[in-house]
Parts: structure tokens; sequence; C-alpha cells
């Protein structure tokens, strides 16, 4: 895929912040005649808003969400001078103090990704949204099971084999091939194999590989220091990107991929990387703003078929508690 010009430009965090906000609001209160006609104002009153807007409506989309409301408003807004907006005054008197701090919350992580999300979004050759999976056939008869918001980009060419994981997880069911081995590229992790079934999993972090059946091969890119590890089935290897460290582990072959059938289990893994996992299954955006709660351990299954009642078995345990701002946001804190 290719980048538009406008997709090169850099725009002030600031103002990223403030579409995102329109777009929450809005996704709150979308029959409001009122606030419909303060972002057209908006929306009129400079080009780059309305870029701003096109950015965050691509970037929702890219995260897995629905089809964003309001797509004419970026499309069609007319492009004139417009007096200053009163949105955020008028809106504000709806608003507690305390649910205002949470959705900044929100609205701050929304202007963090933006960038990464779009470049996602344009590289990515097959993708899925919150709660969706996807079988993909690959033009050497390999499948692709797409875990939900997960993206991945192919190449074929010259006579290679090659997938890059883009985002999220995927299950991967490989035709051999002695003359054509099968590489996917996972966050810097590079897997190589001939015929075989595996899991691959990225996050922030971390990047997983759990074998169901045959042999691979995975190693570190670039990095001559670490020598490639080989799996057997039943085997998972864990690879901290950030660290370079690689530490292998014995999983059950039946609990690989176990997002397929809506559960997940997981084996020392911190519970940020957990949640970065069921929001993939949650419509809602999720923070996590306390780093010493994310950055604790958890064993166990969690079901994925209900998010909030997986994100409460993972945080209680730990004094979390799931703070609901609206249907579109959830915060996690202490309690």
């Amino acid at each position: 895929m290719t980048v538009s010009p406008s997709d090169e430009i850099e725009l002030p965090a600031e103002l990223l912040e403030e579409a995102a906000d329109w777009l929450l609001h809005l996704q709150e209160a979308p029959q409001d005649g009122g606030l419909q006609a303060d972002l057209e104002a908006w929306l009129g009153s400079a080009e780059i808003n309305r870029l701003a807007w096109q950015r965050t409506q691509r970037a929702w989309m890219a995260f897995g969400a629905c089809e964003p409301q309001y797509r004419e408003h970026w499309e069609n807004a007319p492009r004139r001078a417009a007096p200053s907006p009163r949105p955020l005054v008028r809106r504000a008197r709806w608003r507690s103090r305390g649910v205002l701090a949470a959705m900044a919350g929100v609205v701050i992580c929304l202007a963090i990704v933006f960038t990464p999300m779009i470049t996602i979004y344009l590289r990515a050759d097959y993708q899925t949204t919150t709660a969706e999976s996807r079988t993909i056939t690959l033009e050497d008869g390999s499948t692709v099971l797409l875990a939900a918001s997960s993206a991945i980009a192919t190449d074929f060419s010259g006579g290679r084999r090659t997938v890059a994981l883009l985002k999220g997880e995927a299950f991967f069911d490989v035709v051999k091939d002695e003359g054509r081995p099968f590489v996917v590229d996972a966050n810097g992790v590079k897997v190589e194999v001939l015929g075989t079934a595996f899991d691959v999993e990225i996050s922030d972090r971390l990047t997983s590989v759990a074998l169901a059946r045959g042999a691979v091969t995975a190693s570190l890119n670039g990095d001559v220091g670490h020598p490639s590890e080989t799996l057997s089935p039943g085997e998972m290897l864990v690879v901290d990107t950030g660290a370079g460290t690689m530490k292998k582990e014995s999983v059950a072959i039946e609990d690989i991929a176990g997002w397929r059938t809506g559960r997940v289990y997981v084996v020392d893994r911190t519970i940020g990387s957990v949640i970065e996992q069921i929001r993939r299954y949650h419509p809602a955006w999720i923070s996590v703003p306390d780093p010493g709660l994310a950055g604790m351990t958890v064993t166990g299954f969690y079901d994925l078929r209900d998010p909030d009642q997986a994100l409460e078995a993972l945080v209680e345990p730990f004094g979390g508690k799931v703070r609901t701002v609206s249907r579109f946001a959830r915060v996690i804190t202490r309690l």
C-alpha cells in the first residue's frame, strides 16, 4: 500500500488529543445535534483540524474498532473559516472531574499510538478487527488463522515465502516445500520452518512462538550473539526483544493458540501483556496507568468471550479495579 503525502505531515500531539476527544464524545452521544454542529465548525476552521480528524478516524479503525461515526464530516466538511468553537466548555458541564481525568488518560493513549497504528494500517495485506478472527489461504496453500485485532503483510515474490506479523497473533499451518523455507518476521524475531503448525504472538516487548507440530527455529534478527533456538512440539519460546533474552518453556499442545476456542492460557506473563491480548477482544479502550500493577506477573486461564470478566479476574487478585468510564473506555487502577 502507498502512503499519501498527508500521512507524512507531522501533527501536534495537542491537536491529535483534541481530535481524539471529539471522537470519544461523539461515540458517547451520537444523536447530540449541538455536538455535531460544534464539530463541523471546528473542522471548517482549519485544514489541519480536518487532517487530525481523519487520522483519528483511521487509527480508530486500525485498532479494530467498528466503522467510525461521522466519516462524512472529514470527507466532505466545508473548508471555510469559522468562529472558535465552544465544544469543550459545553461538554464539561456534564462531566465530573474524575471522569474527565480518566478520559484524558485514554485520549493521551490514543495520541501516542497514532503513528504506529497508521503505519500498520498502510502496510497490512490482511487484518482483523476487534473480536474477529479470519482464515487466510496463502498462494502456496499454507493457511494463517489471524486472531482478533491482528495484521500481517506477505511477500511471495522472488521465490520467497515470507510473512511479517505486524501486530497481534496468528496460527500458521505451513505446507512443506523443501526448496522454499517459510519465514515469519515477528517484531525482530525470525521464525523459519519448512512444514509445520505453530502460533506466534507479539506484544509491546515480548514475542512468543509455540509449536504444535513439526519443528521451527527462531532467532533474533541481526543478533549474532544469540544462537537460534529449535523448538519441538509442546515447547514455547518467549523472546524479550528489549532485553534481547530468550526463554524456552513447556506448554500443553491443546493450550497452544487457545484463543481459537475463546480462551487464553498464560504462564508468568505480566498483567500489562495479558491486557494487550484481552484488548483485542474488547470494544473499549483499556488503559493501565499504574506501571507497578501492569508489571506484576500472572499464570492462568482467561475467557476472551467475556473480556470485562477476564479483566476483573486478571487484576482483582492484585488489588486492581476495572473502572468503566463509558461504553468506549476502561481504566484499571488500584482499589
